[in-house]
């Protein structure tokens, strides 16, 4: 089993969340003033969905820090998976915020309610745009750097911010030179439906980790090269992948000659654990080869169906009794 290190104190990921809850408790207090005085939907929409940006930062970095923690006893393989569930729940509350939005939307519409102070609310509207702007090109480095579905999840979230504070300013500009307050509510409606959508990507892939989904289909192809084109490889089976969201996990059956050393086959392994490891060197990865002497695919489909050798079982019991 090889496994890489990951550094736990003051990490990348951990320090992405502070940074974001921080802009997220700044543009909070900006929207929510403007938006209460003006009662413009988009711009009070934009401001709870700061809210919930703060409490989502907040979670997300006690999240990534008992996910850094080491595995022990308990839990052998970490903790890692806490991060998928924190997607979840914050790919709910985006739902929620965005469910929301749309019944304010229509309550402005059915009850014809206008919106006031626009020039404060254009001016708080590009600040927040501008803020958000290179939040996101900051997360989204820390994402790619890391591979952290946490912070992917509020890289895409912040993604959607942006968007939707574009579309707010739009709406606040037409609004302005048009009169229709209508406009301020349909453009409020449009956010909502596009932030359940990003919210619906976020909920799809952390239920695939929790779920044990195997990883990208292009690293699992360079796995499969990596193993099979080792000259002292006769073949491979069982090959199994997943990812907590910040370890990757490989298994897997290499055939080696019969009279093979144990040495030797040790040796072959940490060739091509290495090479693995290189696929995604940021990255923490446990790799369990298994040593085979012939092709047993067979019996291991047979295992993985639910169909286990039993006269191999009865045999090795009835040898412990005697």
């Amino acid at each position: 089993m090889n496994t890489s290190s990951l550094k736990t104190k003051r990490s990348p990921q951990r320090l992405a969340t502070i940074i974001s809850t921080s802009v997220a408790t700044f543009l909070v207090l900006v929207k929510l003033v403007i938006g209460i005085m003006s009662g413009s939907v988009a711009v009070l929409a934009s401001a709870i969905d700061s809210i919930l940006d703060t409490i989502v930062s907040i979670f997300n970095y006690f999240a990534i820090k008992k996910a850094e923690e080491s595995p022990d006893d308990k839990y052998p393989y970490g903790k890692g998976k806490i991060q998928a569930i924190a997607g979840v729940i914050e790919g709910t509350i985006i739902t929620i915020s965005g469910l929301f939005i749309i019944y304010e939307g229509i309550d402005k519409i059915l009850h014809k309610k206008e919106t006031a102070l626009l020039t404060p609310s254009i001016i708080a509207m590009t600040i927040s745009i501008v803020v958000t702007f290179f939040l996101v090109r900051y997360l989204l480095k820390v994402a790619k750097e890391t591979g952290n579905i946490v912070i992917k999840a509020d890289a895409v979230h912040y993604q959607t911010d942006l968007l939707s504070n574009g579309a707010v300013l739009l709406s606040l500009v037409l609004v302005k030179f048009t009169g229709l307050d209508w406009i301020d509510a349909i453009f409020g409606i449009g956010i909502g439906i596009y932030i359940i959508k990003e919210a619906y990507g976020i909920i799809y892939e952390s239920i695939g980790i929790l779920l044990d989904r195997a990883l990208d289909e292009e690293i699992v192809e360079k796995i499969k090269e990596i193993i099979s084109s080792h000259p002292e490889v006769q073949g491979y089976h069982w090959l199994k992948t997943r990812t907590d969201g910040t370890t990757n996990f490989v298994e897997f059956h290499m055939v080696l000659r019969p009279n093979m050393l144990l040495l030797e086959a040790h040796r072959i392994a940490d060739e091509i654990e290495e090479k693995i490891v290189c696929l995604e060197p940021k990255k923490r990865w446990v790799i369990t080869p298994h040593f085979d002497p012939y092709d047993d695919e067979d019996v291991n489909d047979a295992l993985l169906n639910g169909h286990p050798p039993f006269a191999a079982c009865k045999q090795i019991m009835d040898q412990e009794e005697s």
